[in-house]
């Protein structure tokens, strides 16, 4: 994908989580039965290390500490908004057995991982946040570079919207026109949702989000060209229990 073309769709939501970011942070107070069901996978009874890539406004951290686990879960994301919240909301809540931070860190920059440079993770998790960036060659350089952040063994899981599968959604699609973009120029999935909320006391404002739809086959190629393996993978969320994707990535060897 042509980088100008990139930088188009990724300021289209640098816009919306900048305008939105108290707003959006409100509709995500709760965790998803799909991450429910990878906290069950994920052992207490030990220390480990945990890196959160889009942690958003704190729910995970929130859950992470109440559930008694030690070590240390890392937050990373690019809104300035939703780290606030989630820093707030979690300032308490780090102690002696288990570290909680938060860190600016925007996936679309190839040197976000240099601030771990002296640090390996038992695992990496990417909750609804990779279908936000653009490009082929992108989504390959981050789970490279995810690799190169685990430990032997080490885990990543993550999870990507699947918005085909609710007609309220697909009702959402605009065409691309309404952020004037050719969509010629884009990749298949590439597509463009509106999105409307008010907090109390505020008109209703409408914003517009760029959501990479990826299917099973993409994941699995990626997976299998930086050297991971998908270990388990499953659908969940919305309604119906299809609104996303799980994957579950190990080392292939």
């Amino acid at each position: 994908m042509d980088g100008n073309v990139s930088a188009e769709l990724l300021e289209i939501n640098r816009r919306f989580y900048s305008e939105f970011g108290p707003a959006f942070a409100a509709t995500r107070r709760r965790i998803q039965p799909g991450v429910s069901r990878v906290l069950e996978s994920i052992r207490r009874d030990i220390p480990s290390d945990w890196l959160d890539l889009g942690c958003g406004s704190g729910a995970l951290g929130q859950i992470w500490f109440g559930q008694g686990r030690s070590g240390s879960y890392t937050g990373l994301d690019f809104s300035g908004p939703l780290l606030e919240e989630a820093k707030k909301v979690t300032a308490s809540l780090s102690t002696d057995q288990l570290k909680l931070c938060y860190v600016p860190g925007d996936l679309m920059d190839p040197e976000w991982p240099v601030r771990f440079v002296a640090k390996k993770f038992d695992g990496v998790l990417a909750f609804a946040s990779l279908h936000h960036i653009p490009g082929r060659e992108n989504h390959l350089r981050i789970f490279r570079q995810v690799h190169d952040l685990l430990r032997p063994g080490g885990r990543f899981i993550f999870s990507v919207w699947q918005f085909q599968n609710s007609p309220k959604l697909m009702q959402r699609v605009q065409p691309w026109s309404a952020a004037g973009i050719d969509p010629d120029v884009l990749e298949s999935g590439d597509t463009l949702l509106d999105w409307r909320y008010a907090l109390p006391d505020n008109e209703s404002r409408i914003g517009l989000r760029y959501v990479h739809l990826f299917s099973e086959s993409e994941l699995e190629e990626l997976a299998a060209e930086s050297g991971f393996v998908v270990r388990n993978h499953f659908y969940s969320d919305g309604a119906e229990g299809n609104l996303a994707l799980y994957l579950e990535l190990g080392d292939r060897f």
